[in-house]
């Protein structure tokens, strides 16, 4: 799953990255080192223009919530249930299939955060002992440092309950697309612990690699058979991952420190 992530990367090295032709600079938002549910994010996607003449779709940087909001969802409430989206079944869910065959968008991104239960929290957990188990994270990365770029999709939700001029009247939320996690070897592994990113986690975000990035994002691309062949997984060995400060998990903490990669897991031996 995705369930937190790091967003560091600022909107002129996302321009250029990504070829982006429209962006309005009064978007701009402060690096954060732990996105959590409902915050507001970059997301890349290709659309017409408003009120423009030419339909072609232009890629534009956006900035949305992250928590997908069904157009007819009643209300907003759950939108921190709708962070992630499984990739087996995109195409099928009331939820996910129309945004999946005409909103896709890349939510581009540092790494991700996961966690893992200490060695000595699991050994209780074994013996049957009832104590909250204490959680190393992880932060999870392309190995060569490049933006992850993470798979996701869009929508839109009309807020009834308000006029149309007011600036909160539609809101634009996303979702993050997960799936298996790689079970081959990490392409730089730890000096200890976890050897793939499944024993971090049975799931993962489903990284795009940049050969995808215009057919995934082209809204006029709507076959969702021949939109799901790009639901496959990258290439394996293309990830690194290490252990982080545990103060990442608290989500008011935020700064570059959370990304520091530690010499060891500060929760001991995890393996």
């Amino acid at each position: 799953m995705c369930g937190r992530y790091a967003s560091s990367r600022g909107p002129e090295e996302l321009v250029e990255r990504f070829g982006i032709e429209k962006w309005e600079p009064t978007e701009a938002l402060a690096p954060d080192y732990n996105v959590a549910p409902t915050k507001q994010v970059y997301v890349v996607l290709d659309r017409p223009l408003k009120d423009a003449r030419d339909p072609r779709p232009v890629r534009q940087l956006r900035v949305l919530r992250w928590g997908l909001v069904p157009s007819w969802a009643k209300n907003p409430d759950g939108a921190a249930r709708m962070i992630n989206a499984r990739a087996e079944s995109l195409h099928e869910k009331p939820s996910f299939r129309r945004p999946f065959a005409q909103r896709r968008c890349i939510i581009p991104a540092d790494g991700y955060y996961e966690w893992v239960t200490g060695g000595d929290e699991r050994e209780l957990e074994v013996e049957g002992k009832r104590k909250r188990p204490r959680k190393q994270p992880y932060f999870v990365l392309p190995a060569d440092g490049s933006v992850f770029a993470m798979a996701g999709i869009y929508e839109f939700w009309r807020d009834r309950t308000l006029p149309d001029e007011h600036p909160r009247a539609w809101w634009v939320t996303c979702s993050v697309i997960t799936t298996d996690a790689e079970a081959a070897p990490l392409g730089v592994a730890p000096a200890e612990g976890p050897r793939s990113l499944a024993e971090i986690h049975p799931r993962m975000p489903l990284m795009l690699t940049p050969d995808r990035w215009d057919a995934w994002l082209d809204p006029r691309h709507t076959d969702t058979d021949r939109l799901r062949g790009l639901l496959a997984p990258p290439p394996e060995g293309l990830m690194r991952a290490y252990p982080v400060p545990t103060a990442v998990s608290n989500v008011r903490n935020n700064g570059p420190e959370l990304m520091t990669e530690l010499d060891a897991p500060e929760l001991g031996t995890l393996w």
